[in-house]
């Protein structure tokens, strides 16, 4: 069987089990695709394909199934992602479009995303400790308490309250906010720690005991924002695929459920050339996750952060790769990347 022909043959097996359920044979083959061979020898090239441990037949039955080293060839050959229907377009541009606020933002990505893919939808938090710094604000809410303000370029806003120790002025905390945004603006979030003394060494003497304390406060912000965080919607997509799942679809809602699960799996995954990655079944790291694929991609100013789905193994690759890539694209406009 040449090369072209078997992943002809391939393809037509994986898109008639993702489309049916069922195992998929020769006469089904040659009866829907014009695959310009008979039966006969369609028989021969699934054949080989078993041999190879590309499809697998399942119990007693005469049709075949994509395994899951079937599905990463599949996905490997997959020449292109295919582009979104301008319905689609719109839709996301429209869904994600209005306040610009993060946490918003993201809760509406991911019910888009479980939408368009009928899957389970998660997307990190963006990395604020990686991100630089936008804007900071010093509010006076007492004479001896001051509101701090740490707004990244991600959007993410993180705020705290100090005690100063002395009364405060406004113009003292104007004084102060000049001084620090104009030495540390655009400066990286994780990198804090080692700016901010010569910042506060710079500061007018009668006032650097208010700095050290501001610059303590900024520097709790920062590393506040490392604990990483997901959001999560359509979970409820996982009930409808239950037949998908046939050990047991438990363990899947437990990695969903023990976020430290899915975080570490979507950091770890690395993107290919065409912008987005899968992992398909076993070769996820937790075991309980070997019926289901992960499709993901990154977003934001260094695509550190990560948005995906999650279902089982499965799945139309070649639309919910287009759609992860579309919307982790719109996101990152959205968010300034």
């Amino acid at each position: 069987m040449s090369e072209p022909r078997k992943l002809e043959v391939l393809r037509a097996i994986v898109e008639d089990y993702v489309h049916s359920r069922e195992p998929v044979g020769s006469k089904a083959l040659v009866e829907r695709h014009h695959l310009g061979v008979s039966s006969a020898t369609i028989r021969n090239d699934m054949a080989l394909l078993e041999e190879e441990g590309l499809i697998a037949a399942p119990h007693t039955s005469a049709g075949r199934i994509p395994t899951d080293k079937g599905y990463r060839l599949f996905v490997d050959r997959i020449s292109e992602v295919k582009p979104l229907s301008p319905a689609e377009r719109r839709a996301i541009h429209s869904l994600l479009a209005g306040p610009d606020d993060v946490e918003d933002i993201l809760e509406r990505t991911v019910r888009l995303l479980s939408q368009l893919t009928n899957q389970v939808a998660v997307v990190q938090y963006p990395h604020i400790s990686r991100a630089r710094v936008r804007h900071i604000e010093f509010v006076l809410l007492a004479p001896r308490q001051v509101l701090v303000v740490l707004i990244a370029d991600t959007g993410k806003v993180e705020q705290g309250v100090v005690q100063s120790g002395a009364d405060t002025s406004d113009e003292d905390l104007m004084t102060l906010r000049s001084r620090f945004l104009g030495s540390i603006a655009g400066s990286q979030l994780d990198l804090m720690p080692q700016v901010l003394p010569s910042v506060v060494a710079l500061c007018p003497p009668g006032l650097r005991g208010l700095a050290g304390t501001l610059a303590h406060g900024l520097e709790r912000l920062a590393d506040r924002s490392r604990d990483e965080r997901m959001v999560m919607a359509g979970t409820a997509n996982l009930a409808r695929s239950n037949v998908d799942f046939p050990l047991s679809i438990g363990p899947v809602l437990e990695a969903l459920e023990e976020q430290v699960v899915m975080l570490r799996l979507l950091s770890d995954m690395a993107e290919d050339p065409r912008g987005v990655t899968v992992s398909i079944g076993r070769e996820n790291p937790y075991d309980g996750l070997s019926e289901a694929s992960v499709v993901a991609t990154g977003y934001g100013p260094d695509s550190s952060a990560k948005i995906g789905i999650l279902g089982p193994t499965r799945m139309d690759y070649p639309s919910t790769m287009a759609a992860v890539r579309a919307v982790a694209r719109y996101l990152s406009r959205i968010l300034g990347g």
